[in-house]
């Protein structure tokens, strides 16, 4: 991770393991269509994201810290948006919770997103939407609408 890699954070009056719930309940946040297929809960476990025609990637679970930590492995992408339609390929993404006094941060890094790729810009405001919009709404609410911003542009 460096300093150009995209992050964002935010904080919530739910627990450590509250938020790692949510954060692993990815078809409550982050969904398309068809959207999200496959295991999301599990270290190993591979899932993929469509948001056609779009958007297409694979990420696999490669760590899972309960109430500490999730972190995907981009290892397929497909971005029909951008020249380099691979860009994502073997970025991570990192989800680091901690408890703050009586509050938890969730700090959410996308390393490799930074603004010397392409899809940066769009990438980036896609990512604040649903991570400070959709995710952050399904921790404290128990409800998202994860794609509402995103239709909206179209």
């Amino acid at each position: 991770m460096n300093a150009q890699d995209f992050t964002t954070t935010f904080t919530v009056d739910q627990t450590p393991d509250e938020v790692f719930a949510a954060i692993t309940n990815v078809r409550g946040w982050w969904s398309g269509s068809p959207g999200v297929e496959g295991r999301t809960t599990k270290l190993g476990d591979e899932f993929t994201y469509r948001y056609h025609p779009y958007h297409y990637s694979k990420q696999k679970i490669t760590k899972l810290l309960i109430g500490k930590k999730v972190v995907w492995r981009d290892v397929d992408s497909k971005l029909n948006f951008i020249e380099d339609k691979s860009e994502w390929t073997g970025t991570e993404i990192t989800f680091e919770i901690s408890k703050r006094g009586e509050k938890t941060e969730v700090r959410f890094t996308h390393t490799g997103l930074t603004p010397a790729i392409e899809c940066f810009d769009a990438c980036s405001d896609a990512w604040s939407s649903y991570v400070k919009g959709s995710l952050q709404n399904l921790i404290t609410t128990g409800e998202a609408e994860p794609n509402q911003k995103q239709d909206r542009k179209k």
